[in-house]
This record gives C-alpha cells, structure tokens and sequence, in this order.
C-alpha cells in the first residue's frame, strides 16, 4: 500500500464530504496491478475502503486501461473534471495540497481552490500541480 495514498485517505473523505453535494464528488480509482502491487487486489481495496469508511465510490482499473487515458503516473494523482455540453473537461490535474505526507502542514490546498473557483464560475488559478506518491504499478512500467 502506498504510503502517500494511505497519508491523503482522510482528505479524500473530507474533500467528498464537502463537495459530493456542490457536483463534485471523489471517485477513486485504484491502477495498479495486483499482481505486480501486492495488498491492491479488487478484495484488499474493499477492506480498506471498509476500514477507513470512505464516502465515495473506490474503483478497480481491471486491466490499467483507464488510467493511461489521463496520464496518471502516481498515487495519488488527482483530476478535477467538469461537464460542459455533455463533455468531460480536465479543470485540474496534480497534487491535492502541498503537503502529501503530513496534513498538518498544509498550507495550500489545490483541489479545494480548484473546486471553489469552479463553483464561482471561474477556472482555477492553478490547473496543474506536480503529484507527489508512489509510482503506478503496472506490467507495462516493469518493461
């Protein structure tokens, strides 16, 4: 289990709780392959979820088919998305804070701002941040 992942699980609770509501729920994807992460299997993730009673809905990438699609490379990396005539915009994409192990010492927060922007209407001053985590395991990134 990536640690930077396990370090951000109660700002993803948070950052649902708050904006599930306002049109912006967390969805979390988990890409990594289980064979080559071990502890990521479909049944670990259920356990986890369960555990940490998360609000959201955490999804398997069966076949890491969805996360080369947005260029994900860490855990976790974080899309912010808006529909705009029935399509899906990338209004963000990055870090959720500048602090991804230790909470305490945030001191800003990307997605939050994200998010409040868009619902005032406007774009967020930031729409990319570098994602701090653990790498994506997958077969493809052993070659």
């Amino acid at each position: 289990m990536c640690p930077y992942s396990v370090a951000n699980e109660d700002r993803l609770n948070a950052l649902d709780k708050k904006y599930s509501k306002k049109g912006y729920p967390v969805i979390a994807i988990n890409p990594n392959d289980p064979e080559v992460s071990k502890g990521d299997s479909f049944n670990d993730m259920k356990i986890r979820a369960k555990e940490k009673g998360f609000t959201f809905p955490y999804l398997f990438d069966e076949g890491q088919k969805v996360y080369p699609m947005y260029g994900t490379t860490k855990t976790p990396h974080v899309y912010i998305l808006s529909k705009t005539a029935g399509k899906l915009i990338v209004e963000y994409i990055g870090a959720i804070d500048d602090s991804s192990r230790d909470e305490s010492n945030v001191s800003e927060r990307f997605v939050e701002d994200a998010v409040d922007a868009l619902l005032k209407g406007d774009k967020p001053a930031k729409k990319y941040t570098r994602a701090i985590g653990c790498s994506v395991k997958d077969k493809r990134s052993l070659k």
